[in-house]
């Protein structure tokens, strides 16, 4: 086994461009349609050896993470250790910028930042393979975070199919407060009561402008199939929605279970004028820039 002091793993954020939901399955989860887009808004998750497992985290509503065992990075710890027949004793630190509870898979990048490292620290070189199915058991965009790029995930999200994607400018508007994805999923559940879900399916005109660069196709085909169900929790995203595509975004959409909002532009200096506006509506907390696709979790240092 390795003795190395410390690893640190770089992991991205995610956008959904397209998250396309179907029935409630007996198990209580859906089949997703889920194309994701990784975006240059990043975790650092560090791991040191330690006495026991704990977590540390620093940045921007750090105060909002969960430092105990229900953390998904000291989850991931727990997962390798067993697995491996290891002790699970390490300090996770995770130095935090991707928002909190805010539907761009913050938990879940931290997740599989911590496993990926744990790998590292512990020099276990575990096939890609057996980390992406521990990704899956820890939770169903945990896959995509270690993967990053582009990719559509079905089943649950959790198996993933890589896909061409072109460089796209981002804005998302951070909200005050979070929202729970399974509260989300059952406010979908309860809009759709009494009518036919179709089957989620990517759609392959989005697919075919997410391949090809061009911001206004792909503008013309972003689509959340959870977006009502978010706006119907905390309807005043609208309102912020709305301040976006006034001040030139060529499309905006809830990001995943949401309360983030995702603004699509089509260069950094809209970037720039978009995130200013959205500030200076008052109809959220912060914004930030990013572009997307971004690489998947990253051994930075060891």
């Amino acid at each position: 086994m390795n003795t190395r002091k410390s690893v640190t793993v770089r992991v991205p954020a995610k956008v959904n461009v397209q998250l396309a939901v179907g029935a409630a399955r007996a198990d209580g989860f859906h089949d997703l349609a889920n194309v994701f887009l990784a975006v240059s808004l990043y975790d650092e998750v560090t791991v040191t050896p330690a006495e026991t497992l704990t977590v540390t985290c620093a940045g921007p509503d750090a105060d909002q993470v969960p430092l105990d065992r229900t953390n998904l990075a000291a989850r991931a710890a727990e997962v390798l250790a067993a697995r491996h027949g290891l002790s699970d004793a390490v300090h996770l630190h995770i130095a935090k910028n991707i928002p909190v509870a805010g539907g761009m898979a913050g938990g879940s990048a931290d997740g599989a930042g911590a496993l990926l490292a744990c790998d590292a620290l512990w020099g276990l070189g575990t096939p890609r393979a057996e980390l992406l199915k521990m990704c899956a058991e820890l939770g169903s965009d945990v896959p995509f975070s270690l993967v990053g790029g582009a990719a559509l995930g079905t089943g649950r999200g959790e198996l993933l199919t890589p896909v061409e994607a072109g460089t796209f400018h981002w804005v998302f508007a951070v909200a005050d407060g979070g929202l729970s994805t399974p509260a989300v999923f059952r406010e979908f559940d309860r809009l759709a009561e009494g009518r036919s879900v179709p089957v989620p399916q990517a759609s392959p005109a989005l697919l075919a402008a997410l391949a090809s660069g061009e911001a206004d196709a792909l503008a013309a085909t972003l689509a959340n199939d959870l977006q009502t169900a978010a706006l119907s929790l905390r309807p005043q995203l609208a309102a912020t929605l709305e301040a976006g595509t006034s001040a030139g975004a060529l499309a905006a959409l809830v990001s995943g279970s949401g309360p983030t909002t995702a603004f699509l532009v089509r260069d950094p200096e809209s970037a720039l004028k978009v995130a200013a506006a959205l500030e200076a509506s008052g109809t959220c907390r912060t914004t930030r820039t990013a572009t997307g696709p971004a690489p998947g979790a990253t051994v930075l240092s060891s």
